[in-house]
C-alpha cells in the first residue's frame, strides 16, 4: 500500500485501457493531427507528421545505457553504432520542422560525446545547457553521476527565444542607485532583487519525486519545470512542439498547460497510458512546481 502522500503514477496497463484507447496508433497518424499521444514506432509515426510542421523539437533519446523501461530494454552499444541509431531518428525528424524550428535533445555525459558531434553536422548547434541532478547514487570507483546536459540548436539563423519568459529572478546584494532611484533593480517587502539573463547551468531543478503530483514510475522521467523552461524559451502560444521519445508525457503535459500544441510519440503502452491520465489531470491544472506566476523559483522553494 502506498502512503497518502505517495502521489507517484504508477497504475497497471489495465487499469490504463480507458486512457490508453485515447492514443492514436503511429501508423494511422495523419498529417495534421495535433494535441496526441501516439503510440507506437518513432520511425512510423514520424511519417504521419506534416513536414515542416513542427516549431520547436525536444527529445529524451534513450542514453547508451542498459536500462529497463517497464518490458522493454535498451541495451548499450558501442559508439558507432549508437551514432548510427541517433543519426537515423535526427534524419527522421528533420524534415518535419520549420526552417525557424529550435531543437533540444537530452543526453548523459557519455552520449554527448555521440549526439553533440551530429547535432553539430546537421544544425546550427548553439550552447550546451548543464543542469544538476540532485540526486543519484553514489559510485565507489568514480564520481558520483549528478549532471545532465540539453543541446540546443536551430534550423537557421531565425528562431524564437523569448528571453523575458526565463530571466531568472535574483537577490540583489550591493543595491547601487543612481540620482537617488535603483538602478536596474526593484525594491520590495521581502528584499530587493533584479531580473538577470538566464546562464547555460541549472541548479534549480528538483527532479520529480514521490510526494510531487508529476512523478511517475518512468525511470528516466524529466522535470515538468525543466520542460518549461525549454517550451517558454523557445516556442509561443499555438506552436507545435513534438517529442518523438515522449516517455510518460512530460513534454506533452507541459505543452498543454503553456498553450502549446503537441506531438508525443511513445512505443510503450503503459507509459501512453500514464501520459494521456496526466494530460486529462492538466485540463484542470495548470501548476509546474518550481514556476509560479511567470517566475522560476529556487529549487524546493521560493
Amino acid at each position: 500500500m502506498k502512503s497518502l502522500r505517495n502521489k507517484t503514477i504508477d497504475f497497471s496497463l489495465e487499469e490504463g485501457e480507458k486512457y490508453l484507447k485515447n492514443c492514436v496508433k503511429a501508423s494511422e497518424l495523419k498529417g495534421g493531427q495535433v494535441n496526441l499521444t501516439v503510440l507506437g514506432d518513432t520511425f512510423t509515426a514520424l511519417k504521419g507528421v506534416s513536414d515542416e510542421s513542427v516549431d520547436l523539437l525536444i527529445v529524451d533519446p534513450p542514453y547508451n545505457l542498459d536500462k529497463s523501461f517497464h518490458g522493454n530494454t535498451f541495451k548499450k552499444s558501442g559508439f558507432d553504432a549508437y551514432a548510427k541509431y541517433t543519426e537515423k531518428w535526427i534524419d527522421a525528424v528533420i524534415p518535419k520542422l520549420k526552417k525557424s524550428a529550435s531543437i533540444y535533445v537530452c543526453c548523459d555525459w557519455e552520449s554527448s560525446v555521440v549526439i553533440g558531434q551530429i547535432l553539430a553536422k546537421k544544425f546550427i548547434l548553439r550552447n550546451r545547457i548543464t543542469w544538476e541532478r540532485e540526486k543519484g547514487r553514489g559510485a565507489k570507483t568514480n564520481w558520483k553521476n549528478s549532471m545532465e546536459d540539453i543541446f540546443f540548436a536551430t534550423l537557421s539563423n531565425e528562431y524564437t527565444f523569448n528571453l523575458d519568459s526565463v530571466k531568472v529572478k535574483k537577490k540583489v546584494l550591493a543595491p547601487y542607485k543612481e540620482n537617488g532611484k535603483p538602478k536596474d533593480w526593484v525594491a520590495e517587502e521581502k528584499g530587493n532583487y533584479r531580473f538577470t539573463c538566464p546562464s547555460n547551468f541549472w541548479d534549480d531543478i528538483s527532479v520529480p519525486y514521490w510526494s510531487m503530483k508529476e512523478n511517475t514510475a518512468h525511470p528516466t522521467q524529466k522535470p515538468e519545470k525543466l520542460i518549461a523552461k525549454l517550451i517558454l524559451a523557445s516556442s509561443n502560444e499555438n506552436d507545435l512542439i513534438l517529442d518523438p521519445f515522449v516517455g510518460s508525457g512530460t513534454t506533452s503535459v507541459v505543452a498543454k498547460k503553456l498553450g502549446r500544441n503537441y506531438i508525443g510519440i511513445e512505443q510503450n503502452p503503459l507509459y501512453c497510458a500514464w501520459a494521456e491520465y496526466r494530460l486529462l489531470q492538466a485540463e484542470t491544472d495548470k501548476t509546474i512546481q518550481g514556476y509560479e506566476n511567470g517566475i522560476f523559483t529556487k529549487r524546493n522553494g521560493n
